[in-house]
Order: structure tokens, then sequence, then C-alpha cells
């Protein structure tokens, strides 16, 4: 998805696609890089229907792997004109950081008894919707556009990342295909994430639905299964689903305003709407 968005949004700007490629790597080495260590710090088994890298191998094998494969995302960028490469270096970095200060708010997340949704939607903008604002920039910079173009696009990003981000957490919880979904379905509800839904829950809740939440977070990982059950019941009974959708939906129609905005033919602001609704439209 990163990389082929940067390879479009070249194309947007009437480029040839093949003048962002290198800019495409480095946005796919580095989001591999952030899924390798993400996946040590939650402990996850399962990568793209996968076993994770430190569950196949070890965890000492799983960091280098992800050490070099951000260094090889800013290596691949130095094939640019020196110009170029030190403006797209310096977005990388940027947004590395970014990244993991939005990752640092997750796990802080885990011990804070009581989180606010906007910090919840701040945490998912930094941790994932940046990159895919990120790997927009990088294109439209590659195609030689303006800071102006540069901006709109990039906002197109991190908007459909927030979205995208949000309706992953539905997936999470309520995906019914395992192998079409690639990861567990209820992981977040096993490790109490606090994701839109469950801080959403707890603000809707009536009493005896907050005491239901509370006894639900204390089970063990020998009662996962009624965990998982027990606690989408209460998401089902307070209609956080359709509420996380429709926040999804503003987001949505934020990031389509923003491409609306961009100078750009309206075939090729056409295709990336088409690609990044397709994008948004998972069902499993």
């Amino acid at each position: 998805m990163r990389p082929i968005l940067t390879l479009m949004a070249c194309e947007l700007f009437g480029e040839n696609p093949r003048k962002s490629l290198e800019a495409a790597m480095a946005i796919e080495l580095f989001h591999n890089f952030s899924l390798i260590h993400d996946d040590i710090l939650d402990e996850a088994p399962l990568r793209r229907n996968q076993p994770t890298v430190h569950v196949k191998w070890n965890q000492n094998i799983a960091i280098l792997s992800g050490d070099a494969m951000l260094v090889q995302s800013l290596q691949v960028l130095q094939n640019y004109p020196p110009e170029v490469a030190s403006h797209l270096s310096l977005i990388m970095c940027e947004t590395a950081m970014q990244v993991c200060e939005g990752q640092q708010m997750d796990m802080n997340f885990e011990k804070q008894s009581s989180v606010k949704i906007e910090s919840y939607l701040e945490m998912i903008k930094l941790k994932t919707a940046v990159l895919l604002g990120c790997g927009l920039k990088m294109g439209a910079i590659t195609a030689g556009v303006d800071k102006k173009q540069q901006s709109l696009i990039y906002q197109f990003g991190v908007d459909l990342g927030i979205a995208f981000q949000l309706l992953d957490d539905v997936l999470d919880a309520f995906a019914v295909n395992t192998e079409m979904f690639g990861k567990r379905p209820g992981g977040d509800i096993l490790r109490n994430k606090k994701t839109f839904l469950l801080l959403k829950a707890i603000e809707l809740a009536n009493s005896t639905q907050k005491k239901e939440i509370e006894e639900i977070l204390k089970l063990t990982a020998d009662k996962s299964e009624e965990k998982i059950k027990r606690m989408l019941s209460v998401y089902t009974d307070l209609n956080v689903k359709q509420l996380c959708q429709q926040l999804a939906d503003s987001y949505t129609h934020s990031a389509l305003t923003s491409l609306k905005n961009v100078a750009a033919k309206e075939d090729n602001k056409n295709k990336l709407q088409a690609f990044a609704l397709d994008l948004l439209n998972r069902q499993v």
C-alpha cells in the first residue's frame, strides 16, 4: 500500500512513477522495519498470516533485521541527486521520530488507567498515519512540485491513514476470516489495548457496563475466548463499531477534500481516490 501510494503521487503530478521508485522502496523498507520491532513489543505471534520474525527465528535476529532495514531505507535515497536525497532523507528521519513517539504513546497507554480519545487519535496519527503522508509527499517531491502541493498530498495521506487505522481497529475485533485478515481477530482485546472501541465503550457505558468492562479486562490468557466474546457483546450493546466507522468516514471525507484541492489532472486524482477508497473497503 505505502510504496504504491508513493508511485501514484509521483504519477498524480504528471511524472513517470519510476522517478519515485527508490522513494517507494525506502518507505516499504522502513515500514517493514517498524513492523518487525512492533511485533516484538506487542509479542505478536502472526503477521500477514505467517509467524513473526522473532517467533520464527529469535528476538535478537528480529531486532538486528529491523535495524538493517532502517539503514537500507535511508541508503536507497542516496540514488537521487544530492539536493533531492537530502530533502527526502530529512522527511524520512522526521517521520521515523514521529513513528517512534506514536509507538511509545501506545505502550504508555497500556499502563494508564484512563486515556482520552483525542490522545488515542494523536497516537495513531503518529504511529500509522504520518508514514502514509510521508510516502505521498516523497512521491510529490520526486515529481518536482511546490510545497503547497506537497502539503496537500501529505494531509490527504495523514487523514487517510487515521481512517485506515480506525477501520483496522474494527477488523481486529470483528473480522471473521482469520486467513484474509492475516492476524488473530481479537488480539487487541486480549492485550487490553486502548483502541477507539474500548475507549468509546468506557465513555458510553453505564455503571453496570463499566463493571463488566473492568471484569473483562482482568481475565487472564486461559480465558481468551471468553474475554473476546464478552467484550464484543459490550461493544455491540454500545454501538461502538458503528461510531468508529462513522469517525473513519469523517477522516476519509477530510482526506478527499485535500485531494480535491490538489493541482493535478482529474483523471489522475480519480485514480488515487479510487485506490484510497478501495484500501478502506476491506471486508474480512
